[in-house]
């Protein structure tokens, strides 16, 4: 019999919106598919676009469940007073909702599936499990304030600021029925905050791989490699936590070196450090192209022509396996990471996808580039493997079934 599930996430694309998550959209629908009565609960305010959405459109609500959005005034800035002020309001207003819902029907929901960040918005989640005895299942995608700090980590200051994220976090992991990670350092973070054992679960956020297929085919004759380039690309948000400052610098160092096959470095993506990386480009002249945000299937495209493809994260990135290691291995290509990570360079190394080099070092990168340009061999075998660990164990159509299975048994326990 299906269950009544809500899917709380605060990041999710939508419709026809060009940025965003999608993690929280799959699950929803995967659950859907598989005869549960859904809500995707998100917020009213689009954090990729800085805009709110017009709630009313139909391509909002075109789906096998309902999509229902939480009001939430909005912010400007990623790290910023207002937008934890915003996330606060929409956790009030979270709160609201399910008192309503479950005022209305006492059995409003048999489980609520929530990210973690915002820690606030998880909190309320956790708590309205609590007070109407139904499981509560925690999504960890990222680890705040650890990864604020990056932007803005001001003695006394950031304390004060990001005060409330342990405080809200402590309380959702205490309440949480179950974990889920998007790697196992992610999956266990919970566990630190109590004292009882927890269930937890790793599934990487991965991809829907006939879709990056999909767009490499439909644009590969669009992305055409000049005879004698390597293209060495990255792709993602350009942010304090990712260390493409070093990725330049590199390009020009390995171009100098490898006078037969000029490096060409692809950048795609966009965010609040685009213009000092530009800046950047320009002093050095380096063989760097930023292209900004590119859609998600030309994206595929791109990663698919490129040589070798690049994890670059400073030193002190907090993040472990991120959004687009999916991508990158689906892609095929070798990869270089510069993320301390041990998981991930544990994977990097056992799984023979590519090489690990240390963060912030711009010989070492620029090696590991050289190396690689120059054994073709290598970079087929690395490539083939990484394909073959995107086909079995990114890929969200075998992946995520993981994921329903824990819902349907933890609904299925504390059926009332």
């Amino acid at each position: 019999m299906g269950k009544r599930i809500a899917v709380v996430t605060m990041g999710v694309k939508l419709g026809d919106e060009v940025k965003g998550y999608t993690r929280f959209l799959a699950i929803a629908s995967m659950l859907a598919a598989r005869g549960h009565e859904v809500d995707l609960i998100t917020t009213s305010f689009q954090h990729w676009d800085k805009a709110q959405r017009d709630t009313e459109r139909a391509v909002y609500h075109a789906y096998p469940f309902r999509v229902t959005f939480i009001p939430e005034p909005g912010y400007q800035r990623n790290v910023d007073p207002v937008r934890i002020w915003s996330h606060g309001q929409a956790a009030k207003n979270l709160r609201g909702y399910f008192d309503r819902a479950f005022s209305r029907d006492a059995r409003a929901y048999d489980l609520i599936y929530a990210e973690i960040p915002p820690n606030d918005v998880a909190r309320v989640c956790a708590e309205e499990a609590q007070a109407h005895g139904i499981p509560f299942v925690v999504d960890v995608n990222d680890l705040w304030p650890e990864a604020m700090r990056m932007a803005l980590d001001i003695p006394v200051v950031s304390d004060i600021l990001f005060s409330s994220f342990t405080r809200d976090a402590r309380q959702a992991f205490r309440l949480a029925s179950a974990a889920v990670g998007t790697s196992d350092e992610y999956a266990q973070h919970p566990c630190a905050f109590r004292e009882e054992p927890l269930e937890t679960l790793t599934v990487y956020v991965g991809n829907d791989l006939a879709a990056f297929d999909e767009g490499v085919r439909t644009h590969a004759a669009k992305v055409q490699k000049p005879e004698g380039e390597l293209w060495v690309t990255y792709a993602g948000t350009l942010g304090a936590s990712y260390d493409l400052d070093t990725l330049i610098k590199a390009a020009v160092l390995a171009d100098e070196q490898l006078p037969d096959a000029h490096v060409r470095v692809k950048i795609l993506g966009d965010g609040p450090e685009r213009e000092c990386l530009q800046s950047l480009v320009q002093e050095t002249a380096a063989p760097v192209d930023i292209l900004g945000y590119v859609p998600y299937d030309e994206m595929a495209a791109w990663l698919s022509a490129s040589d070798i493809l690049v994890n670059s994260l400073v030193a002190s990135a907090p993040q472990s396996i991120v959004t687009k290691i999916g991508d990158y291995l689906a892609a095929g290509r070798p990869l270089i990471n510069t993320g301390t990570s041990p998981e991930f360079r544990a994977k990097v190394e056992t799984d023979g996808i590519g090489v690990n080099v240390q963060a912030e070092n711009v010989p070492e990168l620029a090696a590991a580039i050289i190396a690689l340009s120059e054994d073709e061999a290598a970079r087929t075998v690395m490539g083939k493997r990484a394909r073959s660990v995107a086909e079995r164990q990114f890929d969200r159509a075998a992946s995520y079934i993981a994921i329903m299975e824990l819902i349907e048994r933890l609904a299925d326990s504390q059926a009332r």
